[in-house]
Order: structure tokens, then C-alpha cells, then sequence
């Protein structure tokens, strides 16, 4: 008990805040409104050059900047090939359009690499949350663990024939469970 009361000193929970669910739907859409009100954090604080070069990016990946393609392309080639060859502003083999659209895949590489890295950021912070959320779980986890081997031996129960208890009490060491994970792949190649 004493560990609880050290626990509600370091101020209230969330979860202590929030009022109660009645229903498992209700709980799921506070969990979606919360992580909607997250990235919705991580889009304000999106620089113009961010959101112009999302908006770009999200336009170029569209069926509709597919289409604009095509008929531009079509058109420049069907008005040079139609037009008497003295007046052909980029006669075959239409070098003018090849430059035009080297000149559009480069612009928009860069603009698909600034919105990447972007989306990286962000990523990286989830994980890094998820990482967060999972050890805070585990240390709950283990907590209450001992909490109910305490609560046990108080009622008498027997527990020590379960052997993963005594495993599972123990909290996971994270830069073990790395290196196990380096080794592992290390192995793999």
C-alpha cells in the first residue's frame, strides 16, 4: 500500500482523471480522440515549407497529377508534331520536354524527401512512445505481480509451484533484450 500512496504523490494518472467508461466502444473512441488530438500536435507544428511540400507530395501521388501528366505530354507532342516543321517550338525527338519533365522529377524527388523525412520524425516519435508505453506497462505489470504473490502468501495460496512467477516479477532489462536482438540478426546474416 505504501508504494501506491508514493505512486498517487507524483500527481493523478490519466486514467484517474478521466471519467469512468460504460462501454468498451466508449473507452476505444477516447483512446482515437486522444491519439487524433496527437497528431493533430504533430501537423501544427508543421513548417509552410513541411506543408507545401506535403501538399505537393500528396498531389503527385494522385491519379488525377498521373492524368495531367499524360495529357500534357500528349498534347506537347501532338501540337509539335501537327504544327509546319519551321514553326515547331520542340521539334522531334523533343528534347525541350525531356528537359521539362527531368526538371519536374527532380523538384519532385526533393519535395518527396523533405515530406519522407517528415513522416520519419514523426515515426520515430511514436516508436519512441510506444517504447515508452510498452516499459511503463511492463513495470505496472511486474508490479502487480508482486503485488498478488504478496496478497497470496497473505491468504495462504500456493504459487510456488508456478515457476514463470518468479521469472516475470523480474523487471525486463531493455538493453538485453537489444542485444539479444542484435545477436539474433546478426546470426540471420
Amino acid at each position: 500500500m505504501a508504494g501506491a500512496r508514493e505512486d498517487r504523490s507524483k500527481g493523478p494518472r490519466a486514467s484517474e482523471n478521466a471519467p469512468t467508461a460504460r462501454s468498451a466502444e466508449e473507452l476505444t473512441r477516447r483512446n482515437v480522440d486522444r491519439v487524433s488530438a496527437l497528431e493533430a500536435a504533430e501537423h501544427r507544428k508543421a513548417t509552410r515549407g513541411d506543408r507545401i511540400a506535403d501538399a505537393i507530395t500528396n498531389f503527385s501521388g494522385s491519379m488525377t497529377f498521373v492524368w495531367l501528366n499524360v495529357l500534357s505530354i500528349a498534347a506537347w507532342i501532338a501540337v509539335n508534331l501537327a504544327l509546319p516543321k519551321p514553326r515547331r517550338f520542340d521539334p522531334f525527338p523533343f528534347s525541350l520536354l525531356t528537359l521539362l519533365l527531368s526538371v519536374e522529377a527532380i523538384f519532385l524527388a526533393i519535395f518527396i524527401l523533405i515530406s519522407q523525412n517528415r513522416a520519419t520524425r514523426i515515426s520515430e516519435k511514436r516508436s519512441h512512445l510506444d517504447l515508452q508505453l510498452n516499459l511503463l506497462s511492463e513495470q505496472e505489470n511486474t508490479k502487480m505481480l508482486l503485488m498478488l504473490e504478496q496478497i497470496g502468501n497473505a491468504v495462504g495460496a500456493e504459487i510456488g509451484h508456478i515457476p514463470d512467477v518468479k521469472v516475470f516479477e523480474q523487471p525486463t532489462q531493455p538493453e538485453a533484450l537489444s542485444e539479444q536482438i542484435d545477436q539474433a540478426a546478426e546470426l540471420d546474416e
